[in-house]
C-alpha cells in the first residue's frame, strides 16, 4: 500500500527523498519512542513531545487530562504529529552539503478522544507494549482513577508523509575530483545500556526477560 499524498503532506523540498509505501511510515513509526505533536492554542503554536504507540494505521497518544495540549487537540482543531531518527551526521567537502541521514514521518489530521473504557484501555496498553514491551502483562494495570485522569486521543494514518536520507555527502563533481578535502558519515546508533534497579528494591530480584530482551 502506498501513501495517498494531499495538498498538506505533499513533500516540495527534497522530493526525492519522498518514500510512498506506507510500510516505510510504519516502519519509522516502530522504530522511534517520542512523538512531537503540534497544535495552536491561545492563538500560538506549542510544539510537545509525548510517547505514542501505533496499531494498524492508527497513532494512539496520552497524556495528563490537564494537559492544554491534549484538551486542544481534542476539540477537533487540526494537529500535526512528527516522528524523527537520525541515523547520522553526514561531512561534505563544502558546509553547504553538510547533511544529516534520518528517517522522519509527519502526520496531519484531526485527533480523536478516546473515551470508552474499553478503548481507552487498548489505546494505553498500545503505548505501553510501544514504550516498554511486556510490560502490560508484567505490571499491575491503571486504576479507574488513573484511567480517568490520563487523557487518549487517536490519530488515523491516512496523511502523512515520509521522507528518508541515507548513504554518503551529495558533493559537486568537481569538489569530489580535487581530492582536497576528506568527506564521509558519522553513523549514529542508539542502543540499550544495563538495567538500572529502583534503590527501593527490596531483595535478590532479577532483571525480568521482557526487560533484557531489549538489549
Amino acid at each position: 500500500m502506498t501513501l495517498s499524498p494531499t495538498d498538506r503532506s505533499t513533500i516540495k523540498r527534497g522530493r526525492k527523498r519522498a518514500v510512498t509505501e506506507r510500510e516505510a511510515l510504519h516502519a519509522v513509526l516502530d522504530a522511534a519512542l517520542v512523538c512531537h505533536l503540534a497544535v495552536v492554542v491561545d492563538d500560538a503554536p506549542i510544539v510537545l513531545p509525548t510517547g505514542y504507540g501505533r496499531d494498524g494505521d492508527t497513532l494512539y497518544i496520552h497524556g495528563s487530562t490537564g494537559a492544554r495540549s491534549l484538551r486542544q487537540a481534542a476539540t477537533g482543531v487540526p494537529v500535526c504529529v512528527s516522528v524523527t531518527i537520525v541515523d547520522g551526521v553526514v561531512y561534505s567537502r563544502s558546509v553547504f552539503n553538510h547533511s544529516m541521514n534520518y528517517r522522519a514521518a509527519v502526520i496531519h489530521g484531526t485527533a480523536v478522544p478516546v473515551t470508552d473504557e474499553d478503548a481507552k484501555l487498548h489505546g494505553v496498553r498500545v503505548i505501553t507494549e510501544h514504550i516498554a514491551p511486556g510490560s502490560w502483562d508484567y505490571a499491575r494495570p491503571p486504576t479507574t482513577k488513573e484511567l480517568a485522569s490520563t487523557a487518549v486521543l487517536s490519530l488515523d494514518l491516512a496523511e502523512a508523509s515520509v521522507k528518508i536520507r541515507s548513504g554518503p555527502p551529495g558533493d559537486d563533481p568537481e569538489e569530489v575530483a580535487a581530492n582536497e578535502k576528506w568527506a564521509g558519515v558519522l553513523p549514529l546508533r542508539t542502543v540499550w545500556g544495563e538495567p538500572e534497579p529502583d534503590p527501593q528494591l527490596v531483595g535478590g530480584w532479577d532483571v525480568p526477560p521482557h526487560v533484557t530482551a531489549r538489549r
